[in-house]
């Protein structure tokens, strides 16, 4: 079974999330207006997790949907970076004991840089905090 049916499976259990599946993707739109969307497009031995305009390659099928789940967890939030309303800079974090921490970051090399800049967290937190470790702390 494949990571894209895997994912569909499991997310049976969660009639409350909206998602569609397309040609080996499975996304799951945002489940409040402060979350952030989560997506897994699998290819010949490729996987892509992407967080709204964030996104991180896998070689490995377990790190990948290890690493969806972590989109939807209470242990992720993404820091987007925005010029005006335009999104440039999408930062993922990991709560630990300590508080918030950065892992990695994915940004736009062109954006309006004249507009004024501004923060917004977005979490999702469906899933408890007993979720695995992201599986990859690749920057």
């Amino acid at each position: 079974m494949g990571a894209v049916e895997q994912i569909v499976e499991r997310l049976e259990r969660h009639p409350e999330l909206v998602y569609r599946v397309s040609s080996g993707t499975v996304t799951v739109e945002p489940p409040t207006a402060e979350g952030f969307s989560v997506s897994l497009t699998e290819g010949a031995g490729a996987w892509v997790v992407a967080f709204d305009g964030w996104h991180e390659h896998f070689t490995s099928a377990d790190e990948a949907l290890r690493c969806f789940a972590f989109g939807l967890s209470d242990r992720c939030r993404l820091r987007v970076h925005l010029r005006g309303s335009f999104a440039y800079r999408w930062a993922v974090e990991e709560r630990t004991e300590a508080g918030w921490r950065e892992v990695s970051v994915t940004g736009l090399l062109f954006f309006p840089f004249w507009r004024r800049p501004r923060v917004v967290y977005r979490q999702n937190a469906v899933l408890s905090s007993a979720v695995p470790d992201r599986g990859s702390d690749e920057q």
